[in-house]
């Protein structure tokens, strides 16, 4: 046999194929993005970052400054000059709004508010997520459409319509009411977030459960409950906070007597001047309680972020 005929390629073959630009250039691409997102764990954007969130705190530590200074020291001079007379700082402040009744009341009508509220929330949310996601009943798609549609709604839209509502049931003002409203407008995020994450469930763990004989409720407990946790403690920080740090609610379902921390901070705003010792004081004590929640739950949190990343 010749050599050319050795060299004959077969029948349908042709010249090898030569290298694709386009591959090559999303390579590079990709190099590049590889390297930018490497350089952000380089020490110097680490410094960064950190001076960025210390700028960013600077706000929270004049508050809290403040809060340690005696009403004269801040009205003579601003908050950064106790890094010269540390002697000014005194828990005077704290002193005199833990011995204020009205104060202490706001603070308990808040957690009466919040916790229920929550509560009430997750539980409800909790039930009607898995009954969503996981019965058959008729109409469940068309009412979880309904559901889903309600997360529009804003809250200013039913403040008159409800506080009529409240005045006909004798409830208006109290804390039932505020209570009753955070759980009627809480309910449809809650129960949207829970269902998506109990949807993503394998459904072989459910039927398994249902073979060895399990009920619905005991499915629920035992399977959905443990497995949902990350979601369910997200729901918690977030209806916590939310209900917590409210203002338009108090201002509009609250009377005096039942008023949370928001509105009577807001009330000591209109003297601004005269009482920046309670104002300050009062403003941290009512952001170290949300900080405690978050961080007490923090590390379901972070895991029910991921799992609907990973999702």
């Amino acid at each position: 046999m010749s050599d050319d005929a050795a060299t004959t390629a077969p029948p349908g073959a042709g010249p090898d194929p030569l290298p694709d630009p386009d591959g090559a250039e999303g390579a590079l691409r990709r190099s590049a993005a590889a390297r930018a997102a490497a350089r952000l764990g380089s020490g110097a954007v680490q410094l960064l970052l950190v001076l960025i969130a210390l700028f960013w705190l600077v706000p929270t530590l004049g508050l809290f400054v403040s809060s340690l200074r005696a009403p004269a020291d801040n009205a003579s001079s601003g908050w950064w000059t106790v890094l010269a007379r540390p002697a000014e700082l005194t828990l005077e402040n704290y002193a005199g709004l833990l011995d204020n009744p009205a104060f202490v009341g706001s603070f308990w009508n808040t957690v009466l508010i919040t916790v229920p509220a929550t509560l009430l929330i997750v539980v409800i949310a909790s039930l009607a997520g898995y009954a969503f996601a996981w019965m058959e009943f008729p109409g469940r798609d068309w009412l979880f459409l309904g559901v889903v549609g309600l997360l529009v709604v804003p809250i200013q839209v039913a403040l008159v319509p409800i506080a009529q509502l409240y005045g006909g049931a004798g409830i208006y003002g109290s804390i039932a009411g505020v209570v009753l409203f955070h759980v009627g407008f809480g309910l449809p995020f809650a129960i949207f977030l829970l269902r998506n994450f109990f949807a993503a469930i394998p459904r072989d763990l459910l039927e398994a459960a249902r073979m060895d004989g399990g009920r619905e409720l005991t499915i629920f407990r035992r399977v959905i409950l443990p497995l949902g946790g990350p979601a369910i403690a997200s729901l918690t920080i977030f209806q916590f906070l939310w209900v917590w740090n409210d203002l338009l609610v108090a201002l509009v379902f609250a009377d005096a007597a039942n008023q949370p921390m928001t509105k009577a901070l807001q009330a000591e705003m209109r003297q601004f001047g005269a009482n920046i010792d309670v104002i300050s004081s009062g403003a941290f004590i009512s952001m170290v309680v949300p900080l405690v929640v978050f961080f007490a739950f923090q590390r379901y949190f972070v895991q029910g972020v991921m799992a609907g990343a990973v999702k």
